[in-house]
């Protein structure tokens, strides 16, 4: 450690790495990661109504991604993969925090919101949505998968998928007249 202090070279590098990318699978990656992160980030913040813990789950789902490209290359939807590894991790750190009895008030409320009112509301009413029928939601609408893709992502039926959708576009809607 403090032979790394003393090298003046050390000194002198920048304090963010530059990605150095390969050819084959560490290349391919990092292209995915660049057109994925935001979306699904952006689906998990919808879905979960935390931008902090959306970005955690988001990051940790990426990192998981990485150690199992390979595998997670070669499914139909690797984005949906990444999307639903995030959901669980959230899922196990709400969990966790209930058991722990963690103060959460911070986490239950969005710290980041957008200035226009029909936008607030449209989130607001799909925040007060069942988690299970937000999924359903932000896998359709936002992260534009098929209903067998949504189906596969989440694990539940075609028709689940396609219940789920009817009941929470009734309910967005009856809250966005009001």
């Amino acid at each position: 450690m403090e032979a790394l202090a003393a090298d003046p070279a050390a000194d002198q590098t920048d304090p963010v790495p530059e990605v150095v990318e390969r050819p084959g699978r560490t290349g391919e990656f990092a292209d995915f990661y660049r057109s994925h992160l935001g979306k699904v980030y952006r689906a998990l913040a919808l879905t979960l109504g935390n931008d902090d813990l959306a970005r955690e789950a988001a990051d940790e789902a990426m990192t998981r991604a990485y150690a199992n490209w390979g595998r997670v290359s070669g499914l139909d939807n690797p984005g949906g993969w990444v999307f639903r590894v995030g959901l669980n991790w959230a899922t196990s750190w709400w969990r966790k925090a209930r058991r722990e009895q963690v103060r959460l008030d911070d986490w239950l409320h969005p710290r980041t919101a957008g200035p226009d009112p029909v936008a607030l509301a449209a989130r607001a009413a799909v925040e007060r949505l069942p988690l299970k029928q937000r999924g359903v939601v932000v896998c359709r609408v936002l992260l534009e998968l098929s209903t067998a893709e949504t189906a596969a992502t989440l694990g539940i039926s075609e028709g689940t998928v396609k219940s789920r959708l009817s009941r929470a576009l009734t309910t967005l809607r009856q809250a966005l007249e009001e």
